[in-house]
């Protein structure tokens, strides 16, 4: 995709099956399966869509998935990867891991920096060995220091070699990687979760991360999934970003939607 000079591509590390409980939370089966298709063992399907994004000279990724370094307890997230995973998506678009400048981490959730790093032999060493990860200061404290509902949801081996190595950029707010490129601080999923904002000409767009993992969790704020830390701060950042959305008429890039990786709000009689 292509907006102006602004370049976009959609890049797949995979699919994984994951427990409806988490996805949907305390939304009722019979509402969130008009929506997603459920299985008979009660889970639904969760893509690990990136962003590699091009602008003024930079090659960007935004998110790298579950990445290699997978645990034999890993299986239980069923996860399929019939094309390939996210080194093989960026290969077929001519680039090589040498070719990445930036990653955006929006958050340090495993199924969102696995792909950090990798490992070779006893060693755990970047996925890109010339780029810079940036992800908001108050999220690496955070994964640095979980607790006993979050312990479960960071693996330092994705983010701790690169802090060592100084190539981990701590971010304090919302911060402007180019004129068309912008982390923007959206808390709820988690207290530092970080979306990344587009701009080209008139055309806007935002990369959501798990500001709402399925496209339906934005347009109803009020639908949240079992993983957000701060659920009512959530609902109040997507109605925030509901109200630019539609007055940008923005594309918006889902990052776990299966049906529906892009896709825009539009408001009809009050909703």
């Amino acid at each position: 995709m292509h907006f102006g000079d602004l370049e976009i591509d959609l890049v797949s590390d995979g699919m994984i099956w994951l427990d409806a409980g988490g996805a949907f939370g305390l939304v009722p089966r019979e509402l969130f399966q008009r929506y997603l298709p459920l299985r008979p063992d009660n889970t639904v399907p969760m893509v690990l869509t990136c962003m590699l994004v091009r602008s003024r000279g930079k090659t960007i990724l935004v998110d790298t998935g579950l990445g290699s370094k997978l645990s034999p307890e890993d299986k239980r997230w069923g996860l399929e990867r019939p094309d390939g995973d996210l080194l093989f998506a960026l290969v077929k678009l001519g680039v090589s891991p040498h070719d990445i400048d930036i990653v955006i981490n929006t958050h340090l959730h495993y199924d969102h920096c696995g792909g950090n790093t990798v490992r070779e032999g006893d060693a755990i060493v970047a996925t890109f060995p010339r780029a810079e990860y940036w992800v908001q200061r108050i999220e690496w404290a955070e994964a640095c220091h979980p607790d006993a509902r979050t312990r479960g949801t960071y693996s330092p081996e994705n983010y701790e070699t690169l802090m060592e190595e100084g190539r981990l950029r701590l971010l304090h707010g919302d911060t402007e990687v180019t004129d068309e490129v912008h982390c923007v601080v959206t808390p709820g999923h988690t207290r530092g979760h970080q979306s990344v904002r587009l701009q080209a000409g008139s055309w806007n767009g935002l990369y959501l991360g798990d500001m709402a993992s399925y496209a339906v969790q934005f347009a109803r704020t009020s639908w949240l999934t079992a993983y957000d830390v701060l659920p009512l701060e959530n609902v109040v950042t997507k109605e925030r970003w509901q109200l630019w959305a539609m007055q940008k008429r923005a594309w918006l890039f889902s990052e776990h939607d299966p049906l529906m990786p892009i896709f825009q709000l539009v408001e009809r009689d009050g909703r």
